[in-house]
């Protein structure tokens, strides 16, 4: 039995709407705009974690990415091995793109969130000390291997406003951008972020 909640048809006309890629991942992105990257896993259970994706600024860790990712449960069985790295706190990207897979993105939608003061985990997480205006960007995350095509996660990622805007996030998907969320379904996206 094959472990893939999405129709093929589906999938097929989703990943169609996928377009060109950027050409980075985030990992790598942080990496090259700001000579460090590294992984926080900062709470994870079988279908959830939540990292801190960050650069090191004269010895401190600043969280360039809030990233929350809900995976689909159960892990299909071929990403078993590469899944288990993943759990133990390695790179989502680095980690499948290292196993052979490529990885897409299929965008669910490009805004920014409001943090409501510095106080706020993610604001101290990134040495913000004001209310900021986050870039968001929501996307399924799907990896394809020769015939394969798997359903991994969803992602949510807010991005520190020094790191990648709204208007960049636009810009760097703009040939991906499909699927349109009302307001309601935009609240959803930030509360499940800020909780």
């Amino acid at each position: 039995m094959r472990n893939n909640p999405i129709p093929s048809i589906v999938l097929a006309a989703a990943l169609g709407a996928c377009g060109v890629q950027p050409e980075l991942l985030n990992s790598e992105r942080i990496q090259q705009r700001f000579g460090s990257y590294g992984v926080e896993v900062l709470q994870q259970d079988d279908g959830v974690r939540r990292s801190n994706l960050y650069s090191v600024h004269n010895g401190v860790r600043v969280c360039r990415t809030y990233a929350l990712v809900k995976f689909i449960v159960p892990v299909n069985a071929e990403l078993t091995a590469t899944h288990k790295a993943v759990v133990g706190g390695q790179s989502i990207g680095t980690s499948f793109s290292t196993a052979g897979w490529r990885i897409l993105k299929e965008t669910i939608f490009v805004g920014s969130m409001r943090l409501p003061g510095p106080q706020h985990a993610i604001a101290r997480l990134m040495h913000l000390d004001d209310a900021a205006s986050l870039g968001l960007h929501a996307y399924r995350l799907i990896l394809r291997k020769g015939a394969q095509t798997v359903y991994y996660a969803t992602i949510i990622e807010s991005h520190h406003p020094h790191y990648i805007t709204e208007t960049e996030l636009s810009e760097l998907y703009a040939e991906a951008m499909s699927a349109h969320l009302d307001s309601a379904e935009i609240d959803a996206l930030v509360e499940l972020v800020l909780n």
